[in-house]
């Protein structure tokens, strides 16, 4: 009997038993959240001279949270750049729309500045509990590297620059939606957190005008009088809003991943989420709104937003996303289902914007086009039209 044990532990000891089992265990561990960027970015500084550059822009750049920014200002531009423009590759591509390197420039510089605005005011509300948190705990605030004042500051000209660079460099429906944003965000998602779980939903709506933003951009370019009505309700825009829903159902699935791994640090600073609140609903909100994403897909393809070889090209990261999602409903986050889904909607989100954009309606066709020298389809009819104005014109001319 004692030499079987002998032999059943030194089969465990054996190289590859030992790696399986390291496997297994990581398999089944919990999500280990990415180090936080504003974290990192805040110890650096703490590192530099009291009152010197090195330690100021490491300490703004953390009061903006650089990689929440980043995603508002690439999902702005990946629907600035899906817009339907029919001179998008003519001989006279300079003056095309969703090619304006100027418009993109104000698109990216004021979007980032009011993420920034939104973030800082974020930070300001929450220092006090931010410090019962790990993930937090080390933000510019609570650490003290900035003064209240001096966020203050930070925030109210982000706003202002942000908002002021859209106004005038894009158009007023554009610098109106930052202004929301930074309004909802700062004003009703931050203080909601403390109150009710409806508090993520709000968060996603947040990070569904963005989208938003870079299609009105884009319509903005070829409007007629360019009021709101005519870039957010007029013909041809459900793309924006559809690649708004992709965000906002991305964004809770997203979440629902994250927030699972620290639900007992948000418990205990006592912010009202989902993951703690009511688990089982967690979970099936996650699968709910991943399971969205796919028709989303296939909506962009029926407005002609992109081709129908789109649906196809996402079909199998939206599948993906789906299949995570009901591990992570199933297994109620265990098993590493958190973390499963999380880095799956980590990739989600690029792939399929990148998908998109690939795989925008015409490109393609006036890519080869260029390439070979064949006139465009629209400048063809422009041309016949142009020609049969001036025959009815000399028709006219001959019979006076």
């Amino acid at each position: 009997k004692f030499s079987k044990l002998e032999a059943a532990k030194s089969k465990e000891d054996l190289p590859h038993r030992r790696r399986q089992k390291a496997r297994k265990e990581a398999a089944e561990a919990d999500l280990v959240l990415p180090p936080n960027a504003s974290s990192t970015l805040s110890e650096s500084a703490a590192d530099a001279p009291s009152n010197s550059l090195r330690r100021l822009l490491p300490v703004l750049l953390s009061l903006s949270k650089p990689r929440l920014s980043a995603l508002v200002v690439l999902t702005a531009c990946a629907s600035y750049s899906l817009y339907p423009v029919p001179e998008l590759l003519s001989p006279s591509a300079t003056d095309a729309p969703s090619l304006n390197t100027l418009t993109l420039l104000f698109l990216t510089t004021g979007t980032a500045l009011c993420a920034a605005s939104a973030n800082a005011f974020n930070m300001l509300y929450e220092p006090k509990w931010d410090a019962m948190m790990s993930r937090t705990r080390n933000r510019p605030l609570v650490r003290g590297l900035i003064s209240t004042r001096g966020a203050a500051v930070f925030a109210i000209l982000s706003g202002v620059v942000g908002t002021g660079s859209l106004y005038f460099g894009v158009n007023p429906t554009v610098s109106f939606l930052g202004a929301l944003n930074i309004g909802l965000y700062a004003a009703v998602y931050t203080p909601l957190k403390r109150v009710h779980v409806m508090n993520t939903w709000i968060g996603a709506v947040v990070g569904g005008i963005p989208p938003l933003m870079g299609w009105a951009a884009g319509a903005g370019m070829s409007a007629t009088d360019g009021g709101w009505q005519e870039l957010l309700l007029g013909e041809n825009n459900a793309g924006g809003w559809l690649l708004a829903g992709l965000l906002v159902a991305w964004q809770l699935a997203h979440f629902m991943s994250l927030s699972w791994s620290i639900r007992h640090e948000y418990k205990q600073a006592g912010y009202k989420m989902l993951a703690w609140v009511n688990p089982n609903m967690n979970g099936r909100v996650a699968l709910r709104y991943s399971a969205i994403m796919m028709p989303i897909c296939i909506g962009l393809c029926y407005t002609g937003v992109t081709e129908w070889t789109f649906a196809v090209a996402s079909a199998p990261a939206n599948i993906w996303m789906i299949r995570q999602a009901y591990r992570f409903w199933k297994h109620e986050g265990v098993k590493g289902s958190a973390r499963g889904l999380f880095w799956a909607s980590v990739w989600y989100l690029p792939v399929v914007l990148v998908l998109a954009m690939i795989e925008k309606k015409g490109m393609w066709q006036r890519i080869w086009r260029a390439i070979v020298g064949e006139p465009d389809i629209d400048e063809d009819e422009d041309w016949i039209d142009e020609e049969d104005e001036e025959r009815s014109a000399t028709t006219k001319d001959g019979a006076s």
